[in-house]
């Protein structure tokens, strides 16, 4: 498996927010087109998939980094921390979104179900379905959770831009404009809850997360194949760390054995591991036969 390319994960994050400026454009045109509450909501959330750009593109940039005397694991967590800070930007535009929405209940506004500008949102939202698509699906192969996070985000922001169009266009139709105002709300509310599960996310990267079930049953029987010669592996433990994947275990061995065999049962084992598991730090503790506990791998 080739290892993921940062200058890829960096040009994405440039790339998103080259298309968040330009939707953030568009959908200012149509809110001012129309003088909707809610398209002016829909077009908040959309410099907050500026800002999250931004802070993607820094905290990429920063990842990539190699590992240095003050950090000696690397940068791969800042990735982590950025969407943190994305998540909490969010909840502070919800709060405004709400404010707003609010206000325009109480003193409902008038609005024109402009054309052009209903168009314009359209053509912003169809932009946006499918750079998140190309984040998600590119930011899960690079195992960047910045990207992914960014894409999940603009994912949510096409559900509820299409929710918003299609009220719109109701309250045009009925003359109900209050309905614009709900419409905002529901706005908040939905990138509220964005917000909430980025910041979730991001809190359970940086506990150290084990991988998956599914690598993690990959890592096992590649110790268990590729140590001949020893005798079980045990404790074995995983964490993600951004691209990073984190694997420390303990290897018995017979207690004669010469330490330049057991080093090379190690060699033998970091490299298959390194093969199938891009970006792998390894960490193996070697232990004689009397350290045996009967209860992790055994090599077959």
């Amino acid at each position: 498996m080739p290892a993921p390319s940062p200058s890829i994960v960096t040009r994405l994050a440039y790339g998103s927010l080259a298309v968040g400026l330009a939707v953030l454009a568009l959908k200012a045109y149509a809110a001012w087109a129309t003088g909707s509450l809610a398209l002016f909501s829909d077009a908040l959330e959309s410099v907050v998939n500026v800002v999250t750009a931004i802070v993607a593109l820094v905290a990429v940039r920063l990842a990539a980094k190699p590992a240095d005397a003050s950090l000696p694991y690397g940068y791969h967590k800042a990735e982590y921390f950025s969407a943190v800070v994305i998540g909490i930007f969010i909840a502070v535009t919800a709060l405004v979104i709400f404010n707003e929405a609010y206000q325009g209940f109480v003193a409902p506004r008038a609005f024109r179900a402009d054309p052009t500008g209903l168009g314009v949102s359209v053509a912003a939202t169809v932009i946006n379905a499918a750079w998140a698509y190309a984040l998600v699906r590119l930011g899960r192969r690079e195992r960047s959770p910045a990207l992914v996070a960014d894409g999940k985000h603009l994912a949510t922001d096409v559900v509820s831009t299409a929710g918003v169009l299609i009220g719109v266009l109701l309250a045009a139709a009925t003359g109900w404009a209050q309905l614009d105002a709900i419409l905002a709300a529901l706005v908040g509310v939905t990138i509220l809850w964005s917000g909430w599960q980025l910041i979730k996310q991001s809190v359970i990267g940086l506990m150290d997360v084990a991988v998956d079930l599914r690598k993690l049953a990959l890592i096992r029987e590649l110790i268990s194949s590729n140590a001949d010669g020893a005798i079980e592996a045990h404790d074995i433990r995983t964490r993600q760390a951004g691209r990073m994947t984190f694997v420390d275990f303990h290897l018995v061995v017979p207690g004669a054995m010469s330490v330049e065999a057991a080093h090379a049962i190690c060699d033998r084992i970091e490299g298959k591991l390194r093969d199938a598991v891009a970006d792998a730090q390894i960490t193996i503790h070697v232990e004689p036969e009397n350290k045996a506990k009967h209860s992790g791998i055994v090599v077959v």
